[in-house]
């Protein structure tokens, strides 16, 4: 009997393509009966395949509407991940809000956001008495975060003077001491893995008093280019390769809360040790789909993600085919689609958290 193969059909911007569909990932994937096939982006989705899975980041209401069709024609296929599920990602406010909602129990460390507001017109950036709850300094970032590069550019806040050439809608986050180390969690399914990136140097209270420029620009804190402000015998004393990382059993926790909450199966979160409490950790950023070839191993990792939601996907179906003699076939219809469309982030809990678009009225700081 011939070996049962899987499509995986993948739809990339070209430069999330070339830096994730490497021939050491096609290769291993083929060897294990998973075809990575690329979708054409000018021919309809639902005139493609057949697929098993669609693996997807792209974004907009033509490629939401190609999904349904898609759906719709192959029931029991895969897609990672719903658009409305990665939407709320698109915003800073709504991307975080998700963390309040998590409970750990029975953990010595304990975890939150910090302090942010957001701002949307240059009145209410100049209002003081409007993010008083804030301290300075803050890190400034765009409302929308759709991962292109405006979304990305960032100004760490140390005065008020360095609000001037900030562009409104934008977050505040109050900037917090974390002994200039961020540490990256990647989601890949069940899969947890942590790594650690130089962030930006801890504030001293001389500079929390105005002794440098009022803004420093930057476009990711674990990233900082060449031209902009670094320390190198700051990173030196530091010793990234002996700061402790997070317990592992405590970022899986955070990570298995996150994925049931968002039915996202790809994404990664920033987390940093807040330098007042040792066991205090703050989620600053969530991103969906990350750049996973970064992750060591990351071949394994993906493959295994793949050949797992395969099996998975067959063993439903054929539950679903089992219990269909006893079943309405309406009934049995919609089960089905149940079961496949959250088949690898279902745990019991389905569909996906709503997202609210925010209104000017809903200018509340988000506290933890």
């Amino acid at each position: 009997m011939a070996e049962r193969r899987f499509g995986v059909g993948y739809a990339l911007a070209p430069k999330k393509q070339q830096s994730f569909i490497q021939d050491s990932l096609v290769s291993l994937a083929r060897s294990r009966g998973i075809d990575l096939v690329r979708i054409e982006r000018e021919i309809p989705l639902a005139d493609q395949g057949p697929f098993d899975c669609v693996l997807h980041k792209l974004y907009g209401d033509d490629w939401r509407r190609q999904l349904e069709d898609f759906r719709a024609k192959n029931p029991n296929a895969v897609i990672i991940d719903y658009p409305e599920a990665i939407e709320r990602l698109h915003n800073r406010i709504s991307m975080l809000q998700v963390v309040s909602e998590l409970k750990i129990e029975d953990r010595s460390e304990t975890f939150g956001i910090p302090k942010q507001i957001v701002i949307y017109d240059k009145e209410t950036l100049f209002d003081r008495p409007a993010w008083e709850g804030l301290k300075f300094p803050v890190i400034a970032k765009p409302l929308v975060a759709d991962g292109s590069a405006k979304s990305h550019k960032m100004a760490l806040i140390f005065n008020h003077d360095g609000l001037s050439n900030l562009k409104p809608p934008i977050v505040l986050q109050e900037f917090v001491n974390h002994g200039g180390v961020i540490f990256k969690v990647y989601v890949v399914g069940e899969y947890v893995k942590c790594v650690k990136r130089k962030s930006l140097p801890d504030v001293s209270e001389e500079e929390k008093l105005g002794s440098l420029e009022g803004l420093l620009s930057f476009s990711q804190v674990s990233n900082l280019a060449t031209n902009e402000r670094t320390d190198d015998k700051y990173y030196k004393k530091m010793h990234l390769d002996e700061t402790e990382m997070p317990p592992q059993s405590f970022l899986t926790d955070i990570a298995r809360g996150l994925r049931r909450a968002m039915k996202l199966n790809l994404f990664n979160f920033d987390v940093i040790r807040d330098a007042r409490f040792g066991n205090r950790y703050l989620i600053i950023d969530i991103n969906y789909f990350p750049g996973y070839a970064k992750m060591p191993g990351y071949e394994t990792v993906l493959t295994d993600f793949f050949c797992d939601i395969m099996e998975k996907k067959e063993r439903e179906v054929e539950k679903g085919l089992e219990e269909k003699d006893g079943a309405d076939s309406r009934g049995c219809d919609k089960e089905m689609r149940k079961l496949v469309s959250n088949a690898y982030c279902s745990d019991g809990d389905d569909g996906v958290l709503p997202v609210s678009p925010l209104s000017r009225e809903e200018e509340n700081p988000i506290q933890v």
